[in-house]
């Protein structure tokens, strides 16, 4: 059996309602043979007689009583589905799954998002937080739709595009004597506070260190920034964390330096190739992209401190 046509299924329900086929045919601007004719195709589609005359009336028959009953929730689905599609058309509407490390997600998304919804309140918005690798994964799966990841990413499949550098700083509890710029060997020195193993700031870190020649023995490894700054500002130790990280009250507790030589990390939207962007997706990336150009001037750079 073909779909029911939609329109014939409202001039059937109209003409129940009316009692008359040249009442709904005036109502609808048709014909009266039209009207006829459009339920004679609906009876022949579903092989039974849905209209029965008592003596000028027409009224549904048992099977066009059953129709009925499903006639309204059938119409309810259609006009909702067509009001969804409508809203793609005025503006963006959709869901977006977006990917990121938990640095990012605290200091980086919540301005950008916030920004997103004021513009385009039926945005449906979703962040994942994982390591780079667990994102990527996600992405290649189509778990995710934009990835927002550190490099390196290799895969064919994928649309790899750089979008801003994350560069790291020295902090040590308030008070520490600590030279305006500081070194690998100052740091290893002193008692260190590192990211957990395994995740690609903790390698890029151990490799900036180990230029000292000496093999560090971090006092404690954890895998979040604010738990780092928290035991750092208790006196705990050194650690080296990205400097969009650091906020402005965290100056008043902590001793902020950069380093040399300089250490960052390369952040970039990683997203399948043959991913379709529709307008949800699109004013997403555009609203990343312009976040992280604003990142990678001084006065950006500025305003994260």
């Amino acid at each position: 059996m073909s779909a029911l046509d939609l329109d014939y299924l409202k001039t059937f329900a109209l003409v129940a309602e009316l009692g008359s086929f040249s009442a709904a045919a005036e109502r609808l601007g048709l014909t009266q043979p039209a009207v006829s004719l459009q339920v004679r195709v609906l009876e022949k589609q579903l092989g039974v007689r849905l209209v029965e005359r008592v003596g000028r009336r027409a009224r549904p028959s048992a099977a066009g009583e059953e129709l009925l009953a499903h006639a309204g929730s059938i119409e309810a689905a259609t006009s909702r589905a067509i009001e969804a599609v409508a809203r793609h058309a005025k503006g963006v509407l959709g869901r977006v799954r977006l990917g990121t490390g938990a640095t990012p997600c605290a200091f980086l998304l919540p301005s950008l998002l916030a920004d997103l919804k004021r513009r385009f309140p039926d945005l449906d918005i979703t962040v994942t937080t994982g390591n780079s690798a667990d994102i990527v994964r996600a992405v290649d799966e189509n778990l995710i739709d934009i990835g927002l990841v550190s490099l390196p990413v290799s895969g064919r499949i994928f649309e790899i595009t750089p979008l801003f550098d994350e560069r790291f700083v020295a902090i040590a509890p308030l008070g520490t004597a600590l030279p305006d710029t500081v070194t690998p060997a100052i740091l290893a020195e002193r008692p260190l506070i590192l990211y957990e193993p395994g995740a690609n700031t903790r390698r890029i870190t151990d490799e900036w260190l180990a230029t000292t020649g000496t093999t560090v023995k971090p006092v404690m490894a954890l895998g979040s920034v604010d738990a780092i700054k928290e035991m750092v500002a208790v006196g705990l130790g050194s650690a080296l964390v990205p400097e969009i990280a650091v906020r402005p009250g965290d100056r008043e507790r902590l001793v902020v330096r950069p380093v040399t030589p300089t250490l960052f990390r390369r952040f970039a939207l990683v997203l399948r190739s043959d991913k379709r962007l529709d307008r949800a997706l699109r004013e997403t990336l555009a609203a990343l992209k312009t976040t992280a150009t604003g990142l990678d001037t001084p006065e950006g750079r500025t305003q994260g401190r």
